[in-house]
């Protein structure tokens, strides 16, 4: 490509976490009305699960769903979320494993692993560590965790083979991974695959669903499962475009109806 993914979301993303210190409320593919429209309640973040939750934590929620639903927790378990961002299903994953788990955010991006101590430090737990690394090469060792969640974040990665395969190296035998992510439902043209802001905006990087299954099943995953809980219409990737300051020109130039329903936030979940 023309351009660096990993650097320009890296980048993105640095950025929103630099707005969130000023106090300011982010969104990406975030599941609200603006983004998903009328979707079933498994996708957003019930009021327990938000319980003593930083506010900081809860405004900066940057995923398509909600990945603890699927992740079936137990007390005891360790948990690895890829691309944690500002914490907030690290800090949920906390309260399900206990004091007995563990869980480990990753991200790439300084600002983020920032904003996230500071909210692990607000909500006093001591059972979650933020660590920084690629999801193309995690900093854990071999079979180190139970399960693996990650919420709209695969789909930004060039390499999803790479991602998907360093998932399942630090997996333990039997472990599970449950994840949030945006698939593709039909071919888009490919310069809109070359929108940056798409990338960063988790939607151009994504695949189709047979093309995920088969890199899962590559990389040695079983029981693999593939959910769409909601379709992407032309009105919500708009709404998305226009909520991201600077980009109405990008809005103005990309066909919607080529891309109207062609992209929908799944569940993923497959075992080791």
């Amino acid at each position: 490509m023309e351009f660096n993914v990993k650097e320009k979301v890296k980048e993105y993303y640095s950025n929103i976490a630099k707005k969130a210190e000023k106090g300011s409320k982010s969104s990406c593919c975030s599941c609200g009305s603006s983004c998903c429209g009328d979707v079933d309640d498994i996708t957003f973040y019930n009021e327990e699960d938000l319980k003593g939750l930083p506010e900081e934590a809860v405004n900066l929620s940057l995923g398509c769903a909600n990945p603890i639903v699927l992740a079936d927790l137990k007390e005891g378990e360790t948990v690895l979320d890829l691309g944690s961002g500002g914490g907030i299903d690290v800090l949920i994953a906390s309260k399900y494993v206990g004091d007995t788990g563990k869980v480990y955010g990753l991200d790439m991006t300084d600002e983020m692993l920032a904003l996230a101590n500071k909210n692990k430090e607000k909500m006093g737990v001591t059972n979650v560590e933020f660590i920084k690394g690629y999801i193309e090469d995690i900093p854990l060792g071999d079979e180190t965790v139970d399960v693996i969640i990650s919420n709209c974040v695969i789909n930004l990665c060039e390499d999803k083979e790479k991602a998907l395969k360093e998932a399942y190296r630090v997996l333990k035998k039997g472990g599970r991974l449950a994840i949030a992510d945006i698939v593709a439902l039909k071919d888009v043209p490919e310069d809109i695959k070359k929108q940056v802001e798409l990338w960063a905006g988790c939607i151009a990087g994504t695949i189709k669903i047979e093309e995920y299954r088969e890199i899962l099943q590559k990389v040695g995953f079983k029981n693999i499962e593939i959910d769409p809980v909601h379709i992407y219409t032309k009105d919500i990737i708009k709404e998305l475009l226009i909520d991201k300051k600077g980009i109405m020109e990008l809005v103005k130039e990309i066909d919607l109806n080529s891309v109207d329903g062609a992209f929908a936030g799944a569940y993923i979940k497959a075992f080791k």
